[in-house]
């Protein structure tokens, strides 16, 4: 394997889990110097445990150059989520240490675009694995009450990451969008149906209103629809059961509709303001670090746009602007 010195690291290590060797940008990515790194425990050096420590060890090991996602914690300093290519580079088990974050700060459109793209591509084929062994245990018709409880918690999870999956490849897609004009209140209450499951768990209820005489909007609805899904369900995770989620619907300037979307929960602080759409900066995401990033990138490629201001009343009023 080779590294490039900037933004990575290349480490190896011995049989017992301890680093042999370590190279490249270390202090920025494992924040200390490579002089500290070697013959010390992997799990040390990578701000992990034991046990994930020996999976990584494994994969390495088999030399089909996986790839594996790890958050690391080093003391007091900031948590890093990285990203580790691992196999063997002579004869040794190796990694090419990589902190996502860090990568992604103030990178060009380019470079998050390519980056996404190759995460999600990484990620849909073992995500199938497990989607189809879940759906195979739940045909299973002896399963007792807790392990059907068990099996929907991870068809949920499931979910949850297919929508994360799908809103990375979203943010990847540069091509030009086949517009076509659709009724807003239609692409809405499709987009609810997509969360449906999720909504109803959480009984929180989307209740669109619509002014007289909207016209159509020009948009690719298969693009804009699993995109609207994930922000109406990051509001709806911060309501409380038996609540609804308002979004209004009524003409804009001429040639333009607008969709107002109310984050009662969603507080909007003046440090946030700069970075609401960045990707993986807003805590109003919810558990979606891109869900924001992602539809304003779909909305600004089909001609339209978003904003946020705080509300009168509190929380956070999404602003999308649709053309005609």
């Amino acid at each position: 394997m080779t590294v490039h010195l900037l933004q990575a690291v290349q480490l190896s290590w011995s049989p017992n889990l301890r680093v042999t060797r370590a190279g490249g940008d270390c202090e920025s990515v494992l924040r200390r110097p490579a002089s500290e790194m070697v013959d010390r425990p992997l799990e040390v050096v990578l701000g992990t445990t034991a046990e994930k420590a020996r999976v990584i060890d494994a994969l390495a090991r088999e030399d089909r150059r996986a790839v594996e996602f790890l958050p690391g914690t080093f003391g007091s300093q900031d948590p890093v989520q990285l990203r580790l290519a691992l196999g063997l580079d002579a004869g040794e088990a190796s990694a090419v240490v990589v902190d996502l974050k860090a990568l992604l700060q103030d990178a060009p459109p380019v470079q998050l675009s390519g980056l996404a793209s190759q995460l999600s591509h990484e990620l849909r084929n073992p995500l199938s694995s497990v989607k189809m062994a879940v759906q195979t245990l739940a045909r299973n018709t002896g399963l007792s009450e807790r392990d059907q409880r068990r099996l929907t918690i991870a068809n949920r999870e499931v979910r949850t990451l297919e929508r994360m999956l799908w809103l990375l490849s979203e943010y990847a897609r540069d091509s030009t969008p086949t517009l076509e004009p659709h009724a807003v209140r239609t692409l809405l209450e499709e987009a609810a149906a997509v969360v449906a499951p999720e909504l109803a768990e959480r009984q929180v209820e989307v209740r669109v209103t619509e002014s007289a005489e909207v016209p159509r909007v020009r948009v690719e609805p298969g693009r804009l629809r699993p995109v609207l899904a994930q922000v109406l369900l990051n509001v709806a995770m911060g309501q409380a059961a038996g609540t609804q989620v308002p979004v209004t619907i009524h003409p804009g300037p001429p040639g333009r509709v607008r969709v107002v979307l109310e984050d009662a929960a969603g507080t909007l602080s003046e440090e946030e303001r700069g970075s609401l759409f960045v990707p993986f900066e807003s805590s109003l995401a919810r558990g979606a670090g891109l869900s924001l990033a992602a539809l304003r990138r779909v909305m600004m490629h089909q001609g339209g746009d978003v904003s946020a201001e705080a509300g009168p009343h509190g929380g956070t009023v999404f602003t999308l602007t649709f053309t005609v």
